[in-house]
């Protein structure tokens, strides 16, 4: 008999909510069924939301939800709503239900579209840290010219970092680059104004010093053009700093298309060069769609959360969905506690 993975989808996170959350839990079923996850695995999503709303969509669409398990959750979580009140204000929310959800064992997972800052703080309460994990970060892959994409974390989770967070954020970010490619030992970089042992605020000179003298495939300091670079496999830095970089990134794609179209405008030649490039351009700047990855985990925390682009499409969700379906295949979460286990040093 086939094993269950249970995954929970935050139906009213997004901007498009429930509907793109509806689309993409049904698409998740169709990538699964072509995963070779499946043979050994079935898949159970949790659809958590407003019953009304979720069931009205499912008939203007013309969807049958008899696959997927539906949780009322009557209370809406907004952009503007404080995380920290979230927690006693909305626990009939769908962010709520879905992550005590996941704490209870009645899931294996969750992500959700929605408030970022909800998602973390909803999560490290009701989810807990991972013992040895002193603050809980969130990694995101960037493309870079190298082999890989280059995974950088923290990319929002914790503004101002101590040297003890940046080394556990190396730790996590190294085991998760480690088992979603198959790179053993990766390489760890700290993000600096220099590569010199001797640059960087005085956090950043004692944080080198920890990664030095731990068991890291640490490389040592890198800068910002370095990142895109390909040279370093992951990159650490606070979180103010990486999700500055993240929006930056998200801004490429944009910028290129409205250039392009901007040349293209100028004259019926230029129109025709830039026909001819479309094909080419397309594969580049599909490195930095966010639909490719669907979501970033919050690593850390005793429990697979995956939190998503509030615009995301039915694909991205679909993407999130199969991510975390792939960390429950693979055990992550103890994977995570064995690791730093083993890499445990004394560090105030």
């Amino acid at each position: 008999m086939q094993k269950t993975i249970r995954i929970g989808i935050d139906a009213m996170g997004g901007d498009f909510a429930p509907e793109n959350e509806i689309m993409g839990a049904v698409i998740a079923l169709e990538l699964f069924a072509k995963s070779k996850i499946s043979k050994d695995f079935d898949l159970k999503i949790h659809i958590f939301g407003l019953k009304s709303k979720i069931l009205e969509i499912a008939k203007s669409n013309n969807l049958s939800l008899e696959k997927f398990t539906i949780v009322d959750a009557p209370e809406i979580i907004t952009m503007k709503d404080d995380p920290t009140e979230i927690i006693k204000t909305k626990k009939n929310s769908s962010l709520y239900l879905g992550l005590q959800s996941t704490k209870n064992q009645e899931i294996d997972g969750f992500v959700s579209g929605g408030n970022t800052g909800a998602m973390l703080s909803l999560s490290t309460v009701l989810l807990g840290r991972i013992s040895g994990v002193s603050r809980p970060a969130i990694a995101t892959f960037l493309p870079s010219a190298g082999q890989f994409p280059t995974l950088l974390i923290d990319a929002g989770a914790t503004i101002d970092s101590k040297s003890r967070f940046l080394f556990d954020f190396a730790m996590l970010g190294s085991l998760y680059f480690q088992e979603v490619f198959s790179v053993e030992n990766p390489t760890v970089g700290l993000l600096n104004v220099g590569e010199e042992e001797s640059k960087g605020t005085d956090v950043l000179k004692e944080t080198y010093q920890i990664m030095k003298e731990s068991p890291l495939n640490f490389v040592g300091n890198v800068e910002g053009r370095d990142i895109l670079r390909g040279n370093t496999n992951v990159v650490v830095c606070d979180g103010f700093v990486g999700n500055v970089i993240l929006k930056f990134a998200e801004s490429f794609t944009s910028l290129l298309k409205s250039k392009i179209k901007n040349y293209a405008d100028k004259s019926i030649l230029n129109k025709i060069k830039a026909a001819f490039s479309v094909p080419a351009l397309k594969g580049v700047t599909k490195a930095f769609d966010y639909q490719e990855y669907g979501g970033v985990p919050i690593l850390g925390v005793k429990g697979i959360s995956i939190v998503g682009h509030g615009k995301s499409t039915p694909l991205a969700y679909a993407n999130m969905i199969m991510r975390a379906t792939e960390l429950v295949h693979i055990s992550f979460l103890q994977k995570i506690e064995n690791f730093i286990t083993n890499l445990s040093i004394n560090i105030q």
